[in-house]
């Protein structure tokens, strides 16, 4: 009789040659002694020795040896581990699976070994090309308890075979236990668009930007917010802000238009620095529209200046004819042009006295200017109080991902 030790044939996770891009269980070791008669024994440690020397094929052929020896379970069950590893490092994967499937119905792995063995056998599947039994085997680990890993297999799977109904539905189980992975969000929005939901679409990119804050998550938020159903033309210009806030801005156009509209606003303060944004960034001061850039600079210079010497004067109308809107507007180009205390409380009192034409729009200024005077928890709280279908509530919420999340 032979005293075999399963620990001897070093039966590693290497032997299973997957790539980190699959799941991979190893063959763990077992440390109790086990004996074997040398029928079967010696042809399991040729097999060893054959895997050694790099020869899986040949440890193939010496196990049909020891099946042709075996009788008790025991046999049966150690021969198919060293299958198992030689199967593998031969890349016979149908053979492979096999021995796995054998080992998981044996009653003889540990519950551990269950697990590294359930993860090889869905490694070996999606190797072969066998996804459905691949997904079926991750869809029972996965009744077990949630794993990340398991799961973002089971997407790619989906993803593979073009089984979006099944995907999708994976996606939303999946967000109903956490928050799901960029990786995750970018398959759902690919659904998304190819069933035409540009609703779901939009939420979705709202969910990247927010988790996962980059520039081109931000760029198609932005441009498709302004394509919803009753956004107002008014708020272009808040949509530009949250651009240069999130330096997203890069072409001239861009700095001139957001110059203009601010300018158009009566805040020449806040012009005056997005056309220093534009010079610095050397998209402005060049070019062929050199001059056209300078004008604009020059004009903002202007009615900063006409501004800042009739802010009295211009208060006392506003107020007189209880124009609340215009007294928002004013108080913002306050904040903007460094007077931030005084600009924020003419806003305050303001929409506290009600009256306004837009008062959601109002509170989304104010929380604009709270972020412009670097007060973000206030700007956070005044913004979450905004409503509005005009496209107002959406950017506000746009606001708050900026500040807790800027692009890196």
């Amino acid at each position: 009789m032979i005293k075999f030790r399963l620990a001897h044939l070093g039966l590693a996770m290497a032997a299973l040659g997957f790539t980190a891009a699959l799941p991979v269980a190893g063959l763990a070791p077992v440390h109790a002694a086990v004996t074997l008669r040398p029928e079967v024994g010696k042809p399991l440690q040729q097999a060893q020795n054959l895997i050694k020397q790099g020869n899986a094929k040949g440890a193939l052929a010496a196990l049909r040896d020891a099946d042709k020896a075996a009788k008790t379970d025991d046999e049966r069950f150690l021969i198919e581990r060293v299958r198992a590893s030689a199967a593998s490092s031969a890349g016979d994967w149908n053979t492979a699976a096999s021995s796995f499937e054998k080992l998981l119905d044996s009653g003889k792995l540990s519950a551990g070994e269950r697990s590294q063995f359930s993860e090889g056998l869905v490694g070996i599947y999606m190797r072969a090309g066998d996804l459905n039994k691949a997904n079926a085997t991750i869809q029972k680990l996965l009744q077990k308890g949630n794993d990340p890993k398991l799961r973002a297999y089971l997407l790619q799977n989906y993803y593979k075979q073009g089984n979006v109904a099944a995907l999708e539905q994976e996606l939303r189980n999946a967000e109903k236990s956490g928050r799901l992975s960029e990786d995750e969000l970018g398959m759902l929005a690919n659904i998304q668009l190819k069933k035409n939901d540009k609703a779901g679409y939009v939420q979705t990119i709202e969910k990247l930007a927010a988790g996962y804050p980059k520039a081109q998550y931000w760029n198609d938020l932005l441009n498709r917010v302004q394509g919803k159903p009753g956004f107002s033309g008014r708020l272009s210009v808040d949509v530009y802000r949250l651009k240069l806030a999130n330096n997203l801005m890069k072409k001239p156009s861009e700095y001139m238009e957001m110059a203009q509209l601010v300018l158009q606003d009566k805040a020449p303060a806040e012009a005056l620095k997005v056309i220093d944004k534009g010079y610095k960034a050397g998209a402005l001061g060049t070019g062929a529209d050199a001059e056209r850039h300078k004008r604009l600079k020059d004009l903002a210079e202007k009615n900063l200046a006409d501004q800042n010497k009739n802010v009295a004067a211009l208060e006392a109308e506003y107020t007189a004819a209880k124009d609340n809107d215009a007294l928002v507007g004013l108080g913002y180009a306050l904040v903007q042009s460094g007077q931030a205390d005084k600009g924020l409380k003419m806003m305050e009192a303001a929409i506290k006295a009600g009256g306004l034409r837009r008062a959601d729009e109002a509170k989304l200024r104010l929380g604009e200017a709270y972020a412009a005077a670097g007060r973000k928890q206030q700007a956070i709280n005044t913004l979450k109080t905004v409503g509005g279908k005009d496209g107002s509530a959406d950017l506000a919420r746009y606001w708050i991902m900026a500040i807790n999340r800027p692009i890196a």
